[in-house]
């Protein structure tokens, strides 16, 4: 069976093609950083508009790289929600419309699903269960997985997501967008330890989060004295530092409370390297396995939609009606049969 998977969620524009007997066929990626630069932040309307322009092309290229044809796809997988309900509607009209005319199933997808199963296109893919710690721009969670559908929440941030601090802190500091992957580049030039950050909820003794007071604490350091380039770089390198450091704390504890050996790590901030080798020498002194995506799929991709709808419809899981979920729990998806 040949699906295609189809991400309209946000500022990302993936299609990709996934064939259950023989792997990923192709894949492709749109994204919009240059168009939303000059406003420092994504623009629903405008990305919204560039969907719409982006999703035909992709669906030639991605058809053109697996060398199949249109008549080849035997079923759509879409992401149904979380995200944008302008941007989630072009990919929703789009699957739906396309199915109609190839006479497939289509299934809509929980965007933070594709994310969780991600890891398992890579090799090795980690066997069920595991404990997932899923980072990214609006999320920061930790979730034990027993199987497609059977998803566990052990804990959450409390208010700001890792990646949401990235970005906060990257504009105190003088950053560009997008602003995460920018200090994560400064850090890389700087010391962590000159600056000291706290660690919010570190010795909480439970699993959840709290990011916004140490963008707060970013802040107050900064207005301390004026920053040079140097102290710049020092701060982004203790702000990284003190993220990485209650992400590893958290996953770690998770692992250990659910008595889970396999770690895995899904989501954009699931890219940084100091956050994945903070948690490759914490979990192998435990005697846990850490299993990451590919880099390209760490961000939002059209290959672990197309995935997680082959691993749906393969276990017979039903397929949805028109409509998108701009706001949809993880917790309410249906289990898998």
């Amino acid at each position: 069976m040949i699906v295609l998977g189809i991400e309209s969620s946000c500022d990302e524009t993936g299609l990709a093609l996934y064939c259950t007997s023989r792997g990923l066929l192709s894949h492709a990626l749109h994204s919009q950083v240059d168009l939303h630069t000059d406003y420092g932040g994504v623009v629903p309307e405008l990305a919204s508009r560039d969907h719409v322009r982006r999703i035909t092309p992709l669906l030639v290229e991605v058809l053109a790289r697996a060398r199949i044809k249109r008549t080849d796809i035997d079923a759509i997988a879409y992401t149904e929600g979380p995200g944008l309900a302008g941007a989630l509607l072009v990919g929703t009209a789009f699957a739906h419309g396309l199915g109609m005319a190839l006479d497939v199933p289509v299934i809509g997808i929980h965007h933070l699903e594709g994310h969780l199963l991600s890891p398992l296109l890579a090799d090795p893919a980690p066997e069920f269960p595991f404990v997932a710690l899923l980072v990214s721009g609006g999320h920061t969670q930790l979730m034990h997985v027993a199987g497609v559908g059977g998803y566990t929440l052990l804990g959450e941030t409390v208010d700001d997501a890792a990646g949401e601090a990235f970005d906060k802190t990257a504009k105190l500091l003088g950053l560009g967008y997008p602003g995460g992957p920018a200090l994560s580049r400064l850090a890389a030039t700087g010391t962590p330890g000159r600056f000291r950050l706290p660690r919010p909820k570190i010795a909480s003794g439970d699993l959840d989060f709290s990011f916004s007071g140490l963008k707060t604490a970013v802040l107050t350091a900064s207005r301390q004295a004026p920053l040079d380039d140097a102290s710049r770089a020092d701060l982004a390198a203790e702000f990284q530092a003190a993220v990485v450091e209650v992400l590893v704390t958290k996953a770690l504890a998770a692992a250990a409370q659910t008595g889970a050996t396999r770690l895995v790590v899904a989501g954009g901030v699931g890219a940084n390297v100091q956050l994945r080798a903070g948690l490759t020498t914490g979990a192998a002194a435990k005697g846990i396995r850490v299993y990451y995506p590919d880099l390209a799929f760490c961000t939002d991709n059209g290959a672990m939609i197309a995935f997680a709808g082959a691993m749906r419809l393969g276990l017979a899981m039903p397929a949805g009606a028109f409509g998108v979920r701009p706001r949809w729990d993880l917790g309410s998806v249906l289990p898998a049969a």
